[in-house]
């Protein structure tokens, strides 16, 4: 490494990243494990992030905002066309792009459709990410290391470079942030130094439920579960060393049969889903939580455009 310049005299980059993959490619669970703070929705089912959401991760010499797209997928319904584009537009604002493929499965026709339409936007800087390295040896690591290099090859996409990680280890994640440093623009930071995320807090309370309400169901209910947050307000005539944040939220799904899936027996399941968001959205706002779920019925709601709007797509 080059002594002469000391870090003082590096000029401050800033900008925009965004990882892209097949759904359940390791996209959020990266963003995490990057800005250190559980910010974007992780689930095991695909197509969980609906929302731009960024995560900011702060160093002294740079400042990378991950912007996380909803996963591009051959649309079948309106919501997915609408999600793709989404998808496109950010892809071409952004100053780099991740492509995500995990180290335990063959590069499939999903990744090739990704790549291909990664190909068609030339001026962004791309880097190809392997995830999930810690569920391979490093036989098949490497045959995935070529594999992507060969994809590159073949449509025409120039990796910046090709950096294998597990976010689950933290191995190599910040080596990840030091590759993509270099290739944002030079300028000073894009947000305040505590913020992690920009996304309104509605929103990301929104997901965690969302997250939990799909949790031991996902089988059942895949992506048929919106979550809409009506209000959040302080409880009034609260002393001000024990403050209470009174949530109100509708849990959407598109079908009566489901309401019982949700509900549970008793309404077990629906409390359950209620204890453990709430520990999650008290953590996010460093606040205790009054929740207050409601499940409604929004019929296929994910083919009609006024409901869309009005569920925020």
């Amino acid at each position: 490494m080059d002594k002469s310049s000391s870090p003082s005299q590096a000029p401050h980059r800033a900008g925009f990243a965004c990882f892209v993959g097949r759904p359940n490619a390791g996209k959020s669970t990266l963003t995490n494990a990057l800005v250190g703070t559980k910010v974007a929705i992780t689930s095991n089912r695909p197509q969980t992030t609906r929302h731009t959401v960024r995560g900011i991760v702060h160093r002294p010499d740079a400042q990378l905002v991950l912007v996380d797209t909803p996963g591009l997928h051959k649309p079948r319904t309106l919501l997915g066309e609408r999600l793709n584009d989404v998808v496109r537009t950010t892809w071409a604002e952004v100053d780099v792009i991740g492509f995500c493929l995990p180290a335990d499965q063959k590069i499939g026709p999903g990744d090739r459709y990704i790549a291909a339409e990664l190909a068609a936007i030339k001026k962004t800087p791309k880097v190809a990410i392997v995830t999930k390295t810690d569920l391979v040896d490093s036989k098949a690591l490497a045959e995935q290391l070529l594999a992507i290099q060969k994809l590159g090859q073949d449509l025409g996409i120039e990796w910046q470079e090709i950096i294998p990680v597990s976010a689950v280890g933290d191995k190599q994640v910040s080596l990840l942030a030091d590759l993509l440093v270099p290739l944002l623009p030079e300028s000073p930071p894009l947000y305040p130094e505590g913020d992690l995320t920009d996304e309104p807090e509605q929103v990301m309370v929104a997901e965690l439920i969302r997250e939990a309400a799909l949790e031991g169901v996902r089988d059942e209910l895949p992506h048929s579960i919106a979550v809409v947050v009506e209000e959040m307000l302080p409880r009034e005539d609260r002393p001000k060393d024990k403050p209470l944040l009174d949530i109100h939220a509708n849990v959407y799904i598109e079908r009566p049969s489901q309401k019982g899936i949700i509900i549970g027996p008793k309404g077990a399941r629906l409390k359950e889903v209620g204890m453990k968001s709430r520990k999650h959205i008290e953590a996010l706002l460093g606040t205790p939580v009054f929740l207050d779920l409601h499940v409604k019925v929004a019929k296929d709601w994910q083919r009609d455009p006024k409901q869309l709007r009005k569920l925020g797509f």
